[in-house]
């Protein structure tokens, strides 16, 4: 069992099968922060419908569960879902081919314009450091 198997309402593998939320780059961000506040709700799962824009951010802090504050972060960029799909902590992202992470958390700060869906990652880096460019896939899927 890993750190993302069980909530505080449901195991994980409740989420039996689930097709791959799909999108598209449309925006590539190159800023840090050391000190952002994110708040993750406490919600291990949200469901993106086609269409909506969200942007994506990594963080290098270690585990953090859904309920933590993440700051040390980096911002890769938004994304715009091509197929909706529903995601739940520990998903991995993969854009353009390359693996990026895996789903710490959500953040609603922005909400309704966008959602933050933070990333752990083992080494922050902007979407310009590691040369995102708009119109790359964007692939979320379940973890095995």
């Amino acid at each position: 069992m890993n750190v993302f198997d069980s909530t505080q309402f449901v195991n994980l593998s409740t989420y039996s099968a689930c097709r791959n939320l799909e999108g598209e780059i449309v925006t590539v961000l190159d800023s840090m922060h050391d000190a952002r506040g994110l708040k993750l709700i406490s919600s291990y799962s949200r469901a993106l419908p086609r269409n909506s824009i969200h942007e994506l951010i990594a963080t290098e802090e270690g585990i953090k569960r859904p309920g933590d504050e993440v700051n040390v972060i980096a911002y890769l960029g938004f994304f715009e879902v091509t197929q909706g799909s529903c995601l739940v902590v520990g998903e991995k992202l993969s854009i353009g081919g390359l693996y990026i992470g895996r789903i710490l958390g959500f953040d609603v700060a922005h909400e309704p314009n966008h959602m933050n869906i933070v990333i752990g990652v083992e080494k922050r880096k902007t979407g310009r450091e590691l040369s995102l460019k708009v119109g790359l896939k964007v692939i979320f899927e379940k973890s095995e």
